[in-house]
């Protein structure tokens, strides 16, 4: 039951980050989904994109402890941390 709720937890940062680096682009890019993350790939600011798609997590982490579901909030920390070493991967690579 435990694995489970960190599950989805995990799933539901990796949905939230993924959603949070959409929704950047789609405000702020004049380019289209795609064609933005090959330039940031490109010009090595993919990792930046990552995390402020990771701001996402932290609103998903903090609404799952309101809602007394540490074993939620745990996953979505360890989506965020697995965020945080693709970044360090990037930059460092």
């Amino acid at each position: 039951m435990i694995k489970k709720e960190i599950l989805i937890g995990f799933i539901t940062g990796i949905i939230a980050n993924s959603v949070g680096i959409i929704i950047y682009i789609l405000l702020f890019s004049e380019l289209g989904i795609a064609e933005t993350l090959k330039a940031a790939q490109k010009n090595n600011f993919l990792g930046s994109l990552i995390a402020l798609g990771a701001i996402l997590n932290l609103i998903i982490f903090f609404l799952f402890l309101k809602q007394n579901r540490p074993y939620r909030a745990r996953g979505v920390l360890l989506a965020t941390l697995i965020a945080a070493v693709t970044i360090a991967i990037s930059k460092f690579s």
